[in-house]
C-alpha cells in the first residue's frame, strides 16, 4: 500500500515547544530530558513525520513512548513533544502540528463537551466506554481528529490524603472527607479547580470545600511531597500510580463514581485516519494493555527510575508487538 505519512512544518513543531516551555514545571522539564526529545526511523515517503504529542506525566510519556517505537517498528519517522495543558495540545492536534496523542475518553469527552457546548453542559460521558465514546467523536470529528480503539487500561483521576490523615479520621472514602467540613488545599494542575473530574466535580458532587491549590502537576513527585509535608491535604494522582505507599498515601474512594471511563484511546488528526498501517499499529497496543500493566510501567519509570522510552520498547517487544 501507499502511506500517507503526517507533514509537519518545522515552524509548527517549534511553535508546539514554545507553548511546551512556557507551561513545564521544573519537574516536567526534567521528565522530558528524560524521556521526550525527537526519534527517527526509515520511512516511507520521503522522511515526513509523524509527531507524537500530548500531556507531561509518567503515564502520558509512556504512553508517547509506546506509539513512537510502534510507529518507528512500521517504518515511520517520529518526533516527539510534550506539554502540561490539554487545550495547547489538542489545538496543536485538531490543527495538524501534532499528529498522534495518547488520550483518555472520558476526560476528553467532557473537554470536547464544554468547547461546543459550556462549561455547565450536562456530561455527555459515563462508566461505559462504547457509549462515552460514541458521544465524544462526533465533537473531535468536528475539530479533525480521530479517535481510535480504546485500551481495556483505565487511568481516572484519584484523590489522596496520607495515610495517617486517613486513619486518624476515619477516612475511607470521598464522602469521609466532606463530612468533616474543612476547607482544603488540593495539589493538582493548574487546570484541576474548573475541571469537572478534577476540583470542580469534588466541589459540585462532594460538597467539598477549598481554601486553595498548588500548581504542582498531576500526579507528580512535587505533588505528592506537598500532601506528604502537610502543604496540601488532598492530591490529585493517577489511579495507576504505583509509588503512593512510598509517600505514605492513600487514595480515597470515589464512593458516587464522578470518575468514569477514562480508558486510553489514541487520538489522530484526521488526515491520518485512513492510513491503515498507521492505525492497525497504534491500536495494537490497545488490543493488550490493561491497568495493571499500565500501573506497573509507571512503577518502573517512576519508582525505579528508568527511562520512559526503555519501559514502553520492553513492553512492545514482551507482548511480540514489535521487534518481530
Amino acid at each position: 500500500m501507499t502511506r500517507r505519512h503526517f507533514r509537519t512544518s518545522r515552524r509548527a513543531l517549534l511553535a508546539v515547544a514554545a507553548a511546551a516551555t512556557l507551561t513545564l514545571s521544573a519537574c516536567a522539564a526534567d521528565e522530558v530530558s528524560a524521556g521526550g526529545g525527537s526519534s527517527s526511523a526509515p520511512a516511507e515517503g520521503g522522511g515526513e513525520t509523524v509527531v507524537v504529542g500530548g500531556a507531561n506525566f509518567t503515564e502520558a510519556l509512556v504512553m508517547q513512548a509506546m506509539y513512537v517505537a510502534l510507529l518507528e517498528d512500521a517504518g515511520y519517522t517520529t518526533e516527539t513533544v510534550s506539554v502540561d495543558s490539554r487545550e495547547i495540545y489538542f489545538s496543536e492536534l485538531a490543527s495538524g502540528a501534532i499528529g498522534v496523542v495518547p488520550e483518555y475518553a472520558a476526560t476528553l469527552a467532557e473537554f470536547l463537551n464544554a468547547q461546543e457546548n459550556g462549561e455547565g453542559a450536562a456530561p455527555i460521558a459515563s462508566n461505559d466506554i462504547t457509549a462515552t465514546l460514541d458521544a465524544a467523536r462526533p465533537l473531535a470529528e468536528a475539530q479533525g481528529v480521530e479517535l481510535l480503539a480504546p485500551a481495556e487500561a483505565v487511568s481516572a483521576n484519584g484523590f489522596a490524603v496520607t495515610q495517617e490523615f486517613a486513619e486518624t479520621n476515619g477516612l475511607t472514602t470521598l464522602s469521609d472527607l466532606a463530612a468533616l467540613g474543612q476547607p482544603l488545599v488540593i495539589a493538582a494542575t493548574e487546570e484541576c479547580p474548573g475541571r469537572p473530574f478534577c476540583q470542580g466535580g469534588l466541589e459540585s458532587v462532594y460538597g467539598l470545600q477549598f481554601s486553595g491549590s498548588l500548581p504542582t502537576g498531576f500526579s507528580s513527585p512535587q505533588t505528592k511531597a506537598a500532601v506528604q509535608n502537610g502543604e496540601a491535604q488532598l492530591a490529585l494522582v493517577g489511579t495507576t500510580d504505583a509509588t503512593l505507599e512510598q509517600f505514605g498515601l492513600v487514595v480515597l474512594e470515589d464512593d458516587k463514581q464522578f470518575q468514569l471511563a477514562d480508558n486510553v484511546v489514541p487520538a489522530i488528526n484526521a488526515d491520518l485516519a485512513g492510513d491503515t498501517a498507521l492505525v492497525e499499529a497504534l491500536e495494537s497496543v490497545s488490543e493488550a494493555l490493561t491497568t495493571e500493566d499500565l500501573a506497573q510501567l509507571n512503577l518502573q519509570v517512576d519508582g525505579e527510575r528508568l527511562l520512559p522510552e526503555d519501559v514502553a520498547t520492553a513492553y512492545l517487544e514482551e507482548q511480540g508487538l514489535i521487534g518481530g
